[in-house]
This record gives C-alpha cells, structure tokens and sequence, in this order.
C-alpha cells in the first residue's frame, strides 16, 4: 500500500544541512501494523511525513498504491491527505472554539459536504470510539485521553486507507495510553487499512505487527512482532516491550 524508495530528506536550516533521512526504503503492506521507534532526532516523525505526503523526498519516491506522491499537484496533494489518510498527533491538535462533533466533521467540511450530512458522519465516528455522548462537548471539558479519541474519531470520519500516529500516547498517562492503543490495535482491517505508528515509548511499539528502528536516519533493522503466530493479548504485548526495551 505505502513505500518508500531510498529517499532522503534534506533540510536546508543554515549553514550546515541536516539530513533527517538518509536512503530507507520501507513497504507497508494493507491492514498492517508498523511501528516505528528511534532517539530524538532520528528521522522517524520524518518518514511519516513522507508517507502521510505531508512533506516530500529530496531524493528517491513515497508511493502510495503505486502512485508517486510528488506526481500530485498542492490541490491533488490536499485532497489525498484529506481522503486517504487520517492523521493522529500527540498533542490531538483540536480547535478549541469547536465542538467534538464539529472537530471530527472538519475533514467533511474542506470537502464541502453538508453542515447535516458531516456532522451526523461525526457523531457515528464518535461512538465508533466510545465518546457519542461526548458530541456536543469543547476540548477543554475533556480529558487527554477523551480528546484524543476525538482526534481518532476525526482520522476516521473520511474511512481512510492508513492512519499515520506521531507520539499518540506521549502526552498521556499510563491507564489512558493503554486505551489508546488497544483503540488503534483494532483499526487494521485485512488487505485494507494499515496503520503506522511513530513512538518512543517500547509498551506502545510492542501493539504493532512490525517494528522499524530508525538511527541517524538510517534503517537500523526490522523485527516481526507476530512471529509463532501467538494471540494478541495485553501480556502478549507487555512481552513484546520488555523485548523492544532491551539493549542492542
């Protein structure tokens, strides 16, 4: 579904460029899990940005279902992360002066749906995470962990093909973070919605199907997370992390 072909990215902040990316290549097939783990500075919110087309490769491809992303003009470009992507951040990046209805319709509004028809496709997106009754409420009559299900409930008002995380769980307690994550743990859907996962947290990477490290902006390695085809239970991933955590 998404690739990356030996891109790199160079941003020119000075005198001395900063290479973030430095020739990865990366496949993630439909209805995968990946998550994606690295030092501060590493390169990983970077490769998501390349995937999510919210930035573009200095050199090299970011595909998606085999279309070059930098074919598309800023209209063609908008308008894919508006339908083909759902975005969650860690700071949920909600505006204030809007409802929960109202933030999760925003992505219907750019697409000049219905003020009616959005908002009703709001509201079933908002109970699809257990917070329906939350429609009518402001962010700052929410918790963090209430809010950033609205920020899920938003990514998926569109029915998006993949769901990019950057940090989803950083700005949140440990009860919430595991809510969270069993939240975004159930939106794969076979051959069809992928979900990538920036963290720095090992409990958080451990829900994914892979883990990518990243260091220096290079691909450190690729661990397959699902091998001997074990069930996928909270002590299974509370495993899964105190592997990820140890020293390599």
């Amino acid at each position: 579904m998404m690739e990356l072909v030996e891109v790199t990215k160079v941003y020119n902040t000075g005198r001395t460029p900063v290479h973030a990316v430095r020739g990865v290549s990366l496949s993630i097939a439909g209805g995968e899990f990946v998550s994606i783990m690295g030092p501060s500075g590493s390169g990983k919110s970077t490769l998501m940005h390349l995937l999510g087309a919210l930035d573009t490769p200095t050199t090299g491809r970011a595909l998606f279902q085999g279309r070059d992303l930098q074919s598309l003009s800023d209209r063609e470009r908008s308008k894919f992360r508006r339908t083909k992507i759902g975005f969650v951040f860690q700071f949920f990046n909600l505006l204030p002066t809007l409802t929960a209805a109202e933030n999760v319709a925003l992505p219907l509004f750019l697409g000049a749906q219905p003020r009616g028809r959005a908002l009703k496709e709001a509201i079933a997106s908002l109970e699809r995470v257990g917070l329906g009754h939350r429609a009518e409420h402001h962010p700052e009559e929410m918790s963090g962990g209430e809010m950033q299900r609205v920020a899920i409930a938003r990514a998926l008002v569109t029915e998006p093909e993949a769901v990019l995380c950057d940090e989803p769980t950083g700005n949140l307690d440990s009860a919430n973070s595991r809510e969270i994550m069993l939240l975004l743990r159930s939106l794969p859907e076979s051959g069809r919605r992928s979900v990538v996962m920036v963290t720095h947290d090992p409990q958080a990477a451990a829900y994914g199907d892979r883990l990518v490290n990243i260091r220096d902006g290079l691909l450190a390695g690729i661990d397959d997370l699902t091998r001997n085809g074990q069930t996928q239970t909270d002590e299974r991933f509370a495993s899964r992390s105190s592997s990820i955590a140890r020293p390599r």
